[in-house]
């Protein structure tokens, strides 16, 4: 099956888990976007691509089982239940065992800043944090603080600026 029909796919497993939660539904969607937005920017080969997007797709796939098990669905519980629901999903596609250990790992250090572990990851967490900077709300000392610390691809490092921080040069 071609990668883009897999994460086609990916999408409706990740949206019909989520069921009837459309905050959850459309922030996938959006960190899916900019994943492959920063993705193609940064010029990755097709299955780095395709691991970021499909970790994408799932790296929130535990919030609702962390707010059913620790009665909250912070990042440290997200990280802590999704991989085991993302390889039951995972388990309905063709993927290399490889693949899904990686796309595993990569949900369980969504909200791990340090160390960064590959271009994938970091392509992942500046994704993630493009959205939630305007979800949450953050403030601008905590995206500027993100810009100069974490954020370390050109395309990222250029949507923060265009999004969040225009007057900076």
């Amino acid at each position: 099956m071609e990668t883009d029909a897999v994460i086609s796919q990916l999408l409706i497993a990740a949206c019909t888990y989520n069921g009837a939660d459309p905050a959850r539904n459309q922030h996938l969607l959006k960190v899916h976007n900019y994943c492959r937005m920063i993705a193609f920017g940064e010029k990755l080969d097709a299955h780095t691509q395709f691991i970021v997007e499909a970790a994408a797709v799932l790296h929130d796939i535990g919030i609702h089982e962390a707010e059913r098990i620790h009665g909250s669905s912070a990042g440290a519980y997200q990280q802590m239940e999704g991989p085991a629901i993302a390889r039951e999903i995972l388990a309905d596609f063709p993927l290399p065992e490889s693949d899904v250990t990686r796309i595993c790992w990569l949900i369980a250090h969504h909200h791990t800043y340090r160390p960064i572990d590959g271009i994938d990851h970091l392509i992942l967490l500046e994704a993630d944090f493009l959205v939630n900077a305007y979800e949450e709300p953050f403030t601008t000392a905590q995206i500027l603080h993100f810009y100069q610390n974490i954020a370390a691809t050109k395309t990222g490092k250029a949507l923060l600026k265009l999004h969040y921080l225009p007057d900076m040069d």
